[in-house]
């Protein structure tokens, strides 16, 4: 079934639109459609799909830049800080020893966050409508 842009309305009924923020976000962290939830966001391993095969949402317009490396070094920094405190005030390790088990471990944990970050990146831009994507929500019912 193939979705023409040019009627939204005929294109909301074939996917469920997030109800909340958090939920397009979720969706973006897993690597999925923002707005569908269904397809893949990646082709490769950051590079995001030109338009979403499921729902046709047009995503090349993203501009995610640095920002998901700048969340990546936030929550590794900070959830790194407490394995650094007790490695440094439980064992007597050298520095090296150290090292060796904090540097390998931030770098696991960085590119392990850096593609959910960017999906997560990307579906914030679609929900605000920045860079190109136009602003959807959920119709509320009439009270």
């Amino acid at each position: 079934m193939s979705l023409s842009t040019d009627n939204p309305k005929a294109a909301e009924r074939a996917y469920d639109l997030p109800g909340s923020f958090a939920h397009a976000l979720w969706r973006g962290v897993l690597c999925k459609c923002p707005r569908c939830g269904e397809a893949k966001l990646f082709r490769r391993w950051l590079k995001p799909v030109d338009t979403c095969p499921n729902c046709s949402l047009d995503i090349s317009g993203q501009r995610a830049d640095d920002l998901p490396a700048y969340i990546g070094i936030f929550v590794t920094g900070h959830l790194l800080a407490p394995v650094i405190i007790a490695l440094v005030t439980a064992f007597a390790l050298s520095a090296m020893a150290l090292l060796g088990i904090i540097i390998p471990l931030a770098v696991i944990m960085l590119i392990g966050l850096l593609q959910p970050s960017k999906g997560a990146v990307i579906a914030l831009q679609w929900w605000n409508g920045m860079h190109g994507f136009r602003k959807e929500r959920v119709e509320e019912p009439p009270a």
